[in-house]
């Protein structure tokens, strides 16, 4: 039997390793060639539609997004899972980019929920100060973002974080810094036994998912590929393309989430399984992560904007069409009196 997949040794978090004083990484270049794809995506369909928009008006959109996304994530990141409560008490820390000994670190735990929140607040606030369409606006970057959201994930790929459950499928990989297990437990020499590794320690490395690799495939290029080709061409009422990237984002992201592990000090907020299952394997689909509730409250959030807006939108058909039948009355009725 093959030994497990190794996290690739040449693959690492900083750009110029051999340069530790120059702490560029690869994560936040991940980042910048997100919103790179996503600005580039949204510009496009702005000239493909005629719109006419300024670079300006543009760029100040996706700046206070980006705002928006940085200090939604951060917040949940740090105050919602973070267990600690370090941010709590000291809540100047949360912007605070240098870890201990003064070193720039940049901001490790970002949330995707706070960041989405943030982001919308960002958009919405700059669309109303300049009196921009902002659903209109909020449909062509719904359809761009995923693609820019690969990305992303790459960049937790590359820093080998955010692993998945333990798993003896063939695809999956030992992560290094991931938790070890104590070899004196059964399951735990079973999937090591299935994945074809030694027991040559009292704790061993078990393989994962790499739910960072699923994430970025189906939660970045497929649902891009969906919301692009299948929603993007469609002559639909505003808002639609937002609502199905909401619902749709939170259905992928939901069953995604039972190969992702979840935060060791949350574990499963809902138990309505096993209520012993570990958090480290996959043995119930009714035990449910923090991620899963929210991920669930995206996919009602979604499906019910998408019913909310399409009721809004044939309601105002149906007023301009009976406004406009009551003009046609009114000109007819002035052309039978001119005859007359």
């Amino acid at each position: 039997m093959l030994a497990a997949v190794q996290f690739p040794t040449w693959i690492h978090p900083e750009i110029l390793p051999f340069l530790p004083q120059f702490p560029l990484r690869w994560y936040g270049l991940m980042y910048l060639v997100a919103f790179g794809i996503t600005y580039l995506l949204f510009k496009y369909q702005v000239k493909e539609r005629g719109l006419g928009y300024s670079a300006d008006d543009i760029s100040g959109f996706f700046l206070a997004g980006i705002v928006g996304l940085i200090i939604g994530a951060r917040l949940f990141g740090t105050l919602l899972y973070d267990p600690s409560g370090i941010y709590w008490r000291k809540p100047w820390l949360i912007f605070w980019p240098f870890g201990e000994g003064g070193r720039f670190t940049g901001f490790m735990g970002m949330s995707f929920h706070g960041g989405f929140i943030g982001a919308v607040v960002g958009f919405f606030i700059y669309a109303k100060r300049t009196r921009l369409d902002f659903l209109e606006w909020a449909d062509m970057i719904a359809v761009s973002v995923p693609l820019g959201y690969t990305f992303g994930r790459l960049g937790n790929f590359i820093n080998a974080e955010l692993w998945g459950k333990v798993s003896a499928a063939p695809w999956a990989m030992v992560f290094p810094r991931a938790d070890r297990f104590p070899a004196s437990q059964a399951w735990v020499r079973d999937i090591a036994q299935k994945a074809g590794i030694a027991l040559d320690g009292a704790m061993i490395n078990l393989p994962r998912h790499p739910s960072q690799l699923y994430e970025a495939l189906f939660e970045g290029v497929i649902l891009w590929l969906v919301l692009w080709f299948a929603v993007r061409p469609r002559k639909t009422f505003k808002g639609f393309a937002v609502g199905a990237y909401i619902a749709g984002y939170g259905l992928v992201r939901f069953f995604i989430e039972y190969f992702r592990e979840p935060d060791a000090d949350l574990g499963y907020i809902i138990r309505l399984g096993d209520p012993s299952a570990s958090i480290h394997v996959y043995s119930t689909p009714l035990n449910f992560s923090m991620g899963q509730i929210l991920c669930a409250l995206m996919i009602v959030g979604g499906l019910g904007f998408i019913a909310v807006m399409g009721r809004s939108s044939r309601r105002r058909a149906s007023l301009l069409a009976a406004a406009e039948a009551e003009r046609s009355k009114i000109q007819s009725a002035k052309k039978k009196l001119r005859k007359r």
